[in-house]
């Protein structure tokens, strides 16, 4: 009888290891798929709401935002609530408008926290991917993959990404904290390939009548 359950107990760790392989392999070939369509365009624009929960500190809220990434460079421009994050690729500008006050950072790829740039991409590397399966709201099918990042030391656990299985393309992501916490970035309307002046990833004092830029680089 104790071979039984022991010849049983092999069966079923080797179905489930096969399983948990396909599902990671299933993962990573529609991850590429995004990728390399994403990598097509040059500047993209995407109007998002932003969702904070926060159970212990009793906080959920949720913003609304645009949006503009230039793909291939590691350049954005973020407008949220009374905030704007803009990003040459070197330096980050955080313009608190209520305050008349821009923080001028020097931008940390190796940084906790998530580069805006990156919404779109951030799968592509220190992460470990799993397909967990298909979603259906209306005519449009999501596939659902969730992402461990490599490094255990990130104050997150989890992402969850949502990708619009015929668009191939990521459509929510949902950041699990350690803490608790919960971050969802949905997107609402995506539009590829808009025309921009490069001067749109920088922050233009001039343009700002009394900002005050505090410099911590």
């Amino acid at each position: 009888m104790t071979k039984k359950i022991i010849m049983l107990f092999l069966l079923l760790s080797g179905v489930n290891l096969s399983s948990y392989s396909q599902n990671a392999t299933k993962a990573k070939a529609i991850l590429a798929e995004v990728s390399k369509k994403f990598k097509t365009y040059q500047i993209v624009k995407a109007a998002f709401t932003f969702t904070i929960d926060n159970p212990k500190a009793k906080i959920n809220r949720t913003e609304k935002g645009t949006l503009y990434v230039k793909a291939n460079a590691n350049k954005y421009r973020m407008t949220i609530a009374e905030r704007d994050l803009i990003s040459d690729g070197k330096n980050q500008w955080t313009y608190l408008k209520e305050d008349k006050e821009v923080q001028v950072t020097t931008v940390d790829n190796s940084s906790d926290a998530l580069n805006p740039a990156q919404i779109f991409t951030l799968y592509e590397k220190g992460f470990s991917a799993f397909y967990t399966g298909e979603k259906r709201i209306g005519i449009k099918v999501f596939q659902i993959i969730d992402l461990t990042p490599l490094d255990n030391k990130k104050n997150y656990s989890k992402v969850r990404l949502s990708i619009d299985k015929s668009a191939k393309q990521v459509v929510n992501v949902l950041i699990f904290d350690k803490d608790g916490s919960k971050y969802t970035y949905s997107v609402k309307s995506f539009q590829p390939n808009v025309k921009l002046p490069e001067s749109t990833f920088i922050f233009d004092a001039k343009k700002y009548p009394g900002v005050e830029v505090v410099d911590l680089r």
